[in-house]
């Protein structure tokens, strides 16, 4: 036989594999949230990107949020203005609100809608201002402790959201074009309130009932510390993961990714995970193979 032929069936054997996933997987929604390292480097946002619109072509119907976070640090120290986070949420007054929305809308979200038309989709930017998508109201007091005791932090323009309308976003999925949302939402009075975008992924998964809600960071997983060294977990509990919080092995910005796996399950997701997006066609490796990458968070 032809040595090119026989080189070439390891990928028929791929999408072999692939065929299963594909078929079960056709007319579904999934959300990705999509941030950390894998946005700010511009070869990995290729592969993000391709893997994006390899999924709309095939049939699922991808839903992409992002956030902006080391965009909008840079941002604020052009600016003067040091970033601040309380319980892994960014603390958001009215001049640092203009500066995400600016970040958020201005650059980033039309530089993913760009690259993706670039690679052949069809995408259409938005924030959660847009039809009223996502409602939200400002976040409570936080509480944080510290050795003058607990204080109560206002975080300022930071909201929950307690409302989503997909309508929009079923109407452009089912015609052919990928959603990009960005988090902002849309407040009393008509205010902007900055969303953590974990956040905004956890509920627009529930209120699309989306097949699976993937969260693409700068980390490979979660871990925990086995025998003093620390041990890569496929695959976790909420049980676990709250243990986790309460032990402080989860904390920081892994606390907002958790609590949105937490709430997509609860709300009716069948899946949710937890990859690093640093690994080329991360995506891919995850729906299309049958070991996946990343950490799974289960019931």
């Amino acid at each position: 036989m032809n040595p090119e032929i026989l080189s070439n069936i390891p990928k028929a054997e791929v999408l072999v594999e692939a065929l299963p996933y594909m078929r079960a997987f056709t007319g579904k929604y999934f959300v990705i949230k999509y941030g950390g390292h894998a946005m700010v480097n511009e070869e990995l946002m290729q592969s993000v990107i391709v893997d994006i619109v390899l999924l709309k072509y095939i049939g699922i119907k991808p839903v992409l949020v992002h956030g902006g976070g080391k965009e909008i640090d840079q941002a604020m120290q052009r600016l003067g203005k040091e970033p601040s986070f309380v319980n892994g949420l960014r603390v958001t007054d009215d001049e640092t609100m203009e500066i995400v929305e600016m970040v958020l809308m201005g650059k980033v979200n039309q530089n993913i809608v760009s690259l993706i038309n670039q690679q052949g989709g069809k995408a259409v930017g938005m924030s959660g201002r847009d039809a009223e998508i996502l409602q939200a109201r400002r976040k409570e007091l936080q509480t944080v402790s510290s050795e003058a005791g607990e204080q109560k932090v206002d975080l300022g323009r930071v909201g929950d959201v307690i409302q989503v309308n997909p309508a929009l976003i079923n109407t452009i999925s089912d015609n052919g074009y990928i959603p990009v949302v960005s988090s902002i939402g849309y407040g009393k009075d008509g205010e902007s309130l900055n969303i953590n975008a974990d956040h905004v992924a956890g509920e627009l998964a529930v209120a699309l009932k989306a097949e699976k809600m993937i969260i693409l960071t700068d980390v490979e997983g979660i871990y925990r510390k086995k025998e003093g060294e620390l041990d890569f977990i496929s695959a976790i509990s909420r049980s676990e993961i709250r243990e986790q919080i309460k032990s402080g092995a989860i904390n920081g910005g892994m606390i907002p990714k958790v609590e949105s796996c937490l709430m997509a399950l609860d709300g009716g997701v069948r899946r949710t995970h937890i990859i690093d997006g640093r690994v080329p066609h991360s995506l891919i490796l995850e729906i299309f193979t049958d070991h996946g990458i990343g950490t799974m968070v289960t019931q």
